[in-house]
């Protein structure tokens, strides 16, 4: 047992003449690892990224809804009116009347027999 974990300490396996397998291990454990911290690494650059565009959809999603509310107001009839005073522009008293024109035949035979 002391012998075991002087050799330990001592990284005796690292040394011994079969130490090209142990090697190969420690540099396959090595390399798993980077690859894990790597891959860790980007899984939070993404969730960080998902994190900004949800937050910057919602402040689009706000701003149209303030945007298209505006534009409702401005479209009234009230508003329109107000501002069509301002200029000297009054809404008619009389409301408008539909104008329906009679299409005539558009034989120019007939009309010169006539």
């Amino acid at each position: 047992m002391k012998e075991g974990v002087y050799s330990l300490l001592k990284a005796k396996f690292l040394i011994s003449d079969d130490a090209l397998k142990n090697w190969r291990f420690i540099v396959f454990l090595i390399l798993l690892a980077m690859i894990m911290i790597a891959n860790s690494h980007r899984y939070e650059q993404k969730t960080f990224r998902i994190t900004e565009l949800t937050n910057e959809v919602k402040e689009l999603r706000s701003e149209f809804v303030d945007r298209r509310s505006e534009l409702m107001e401005l479209k009234m009839e009230s508003t329109i009116s107000a501002e069509m005073e301002a200029k000297g522009i009054q809404p008619s008293s009389v409301p408008p009347k539909k104008i329906k024109v009679k299409e005539e035949e558009k034989n120019i035979l007939k009309k010169i027999w006539q």
